[in-house]
C-alpha cells in the first residue's frame, strides 16, 4: 500500500508525500494574519481551554512578514535540515478560512506562486465553513494537491462544552459531508487524554473516525500550555494527565481501528518548550514514536487489524 511505512505498521504521510512526489516534501506553516469566530472573531480572546496565545502555530513563523517571504525563509530551513525538495504550504494559526472567498483566494495564491511549492493545506473549524469557502476550496482541490485540515478533538459534546469549542459533533459531521461532496481530501485532528473521557469514549471517536474513512488523521496527546485557561486548571490541581505508556497504549488502539487507507499525519505532539507545563515526555518526541512501534510489535498488529476484523 501506498504510504505504509515504519515497519509497514501504519499508513504514514511523509512516506505518501515522498512516493506521489518523487522526493522529500515539506509542509511550511504559513500565518495569513486570521482571527476565530471562537475568539470573538479575533486573536486576543480566550478560545478553546487548551489553546496557546498564537493560536497552536508552529514555532518559529515570521507571523508579521508577506506570505511569499515567510514560505522562502522556511524554505531555506527546509532545504538545510531536511533536505527537502517541495513544499506544501499550511495555513495553520488560528481559523484559516475565516475570512470571506476573495481574501482566502488572494493569501491561498500568495502562496501556491512561490517555486517549488507544490500544495495547499489549509486548517480551520468546522463552523468555519459555509458553502462560498468550501466552494472555493473545492476550486482547489481541482488545480493543486490539496487538504483541508479540520479540528474536532473529540465525538463527545460533552467534551466539546468542557473544551469551550464553540460547535458540537453535528456542526463538525454536517461540515465533513459538505466539504466531501466537493471530493476534498480531509484531515481530522482529535486529542487523546481528555479530562472525562475513558478509553471506551476514546475508542468511539476511532470507531466514528473509521465509519466515516477520514482520508488523513492527526492525533495530539493533551499537553498544558501556560497562558490558557487549561494551564490554569493545571496548576489548581485539576487535569489528570496521562503517561507515556498509556498514550502509547491509546494511540496503538486507535490505529488499529483506522481503515488501511487512512494516512497518519500525526500520532504526538509537543508544545513549545517555554511554556509547556506537561507532560515532560512530551518533549522526547522519538522516544514516543519508537515506544508506539515497539507496542505495535509487541502486539503484532498493525494499522486497520481491528477496522478489518470488524467488517471482515
Amino acid at each position: 500500500m501506498p504510504g505504509m511505512d515504519r515497519k509497514k505498521a501504519f499508513n504514514l504521510y511523509s512516506t505518501y508525500l515522498k512516493q506521489r512526489f518523487g522526493g522529500r516534501v515539506h509542509k511550511i506553516s504559513v500565518d495569513a494574519g486570521f482571527g476565530c469566530p471562537n475568539r470573538r472573531g479575533g486573536r486576543d480572546a480566550h478560545g478553546c481551554i487548551f489553546c496557546d496565545p498564537d493560536g497552536s502555530g508552529a514555532v518559529g513563523i515570521e507571523r508579521n512578514e508577506p506570505i511569499a517571504v515567510q514560505i522562502e525563509r522556511a524554505k531555506e530551513l527546509m532545504r538545510r535540515k531536511y533536505r527537502a525538495k517541495w513544499f506544501i504550504a499550511y495555513f495553520q494559526p488560528f481559523s484559516n478560512t475565516f475570512a470571506p472567498a476573495p481574501r482566502l483566494r488572494d493569501c491561498y495564491d500568495q502562496a501556491l506562486v512561490v517555486e517549488d511549492v507544490v500544495g495547499l493545506a489549509v486548517g480551520t473549524r468546522p463552523d468555519c465553513l459555509p458553502e462560498p469557502v468550501l466552494d472555493l476550496l473545492g476550486e482547489y482541490h481541482r488545480q493543486t494537491y490539496f487538504w483541508l485540515e479540520l479540528g474536532l478533538q473529540s465525538i463527545h459534546d460533552r467534551t466539546l462544552d468542557w473544551l469551550k469549542r464553540g460547535h458540537d459533533y453535528a456542526c463538525f459531521h454536517d461540515a465533513y459531508l459538505r466539504a466531501k461532496q466537493r471530493g476534498l481530501k480531509i484531515c481530522v485532528h482529535v486529542i487523546l487524554g481528555l479530562p472525562g473521557e475513558s478509553r471506551e469514549d476514546i475508542l468511539a471517536t476511532a470507531d466514528e473516525m473509521a465509519r466515516l474513512k477520514v482520508d488523513g488523521i492527526k492525533l495530539h496527546l493533551l499537553h498544558i500550555l501556560n497562558g490558557t485557561p487549561l494551564g490554569d486548571l493545571y496548576k489548581q490541581g485539576g487535569i489528570q494527565m496521562l503517561g507515556m505508556q498509556e498514550y502509547v497504549k491509546l494511540v496503538v488502539d486507535f490505529i488499529e481501528r483506522l481503515p488501511p487507507e487512512t494516512l497518519i499525519q500525526r500520532l504526538t505532539g509537543d508544545g513549545p518548550r517555554d511554556i509547556l507545563l506537561a507532560p515532560a515526555w512530551s518533549l522526547n518526541k522519538w522516544e514516543v514514536l519508537n515506544a508506539i512501534d515497539d507496542e505495535l510489535e509487541r502486539r503484532g498488529t498493525k494499522q486497520g487489524s481491528g477496522y478489518l476484523a470488524e467488517i471482515g
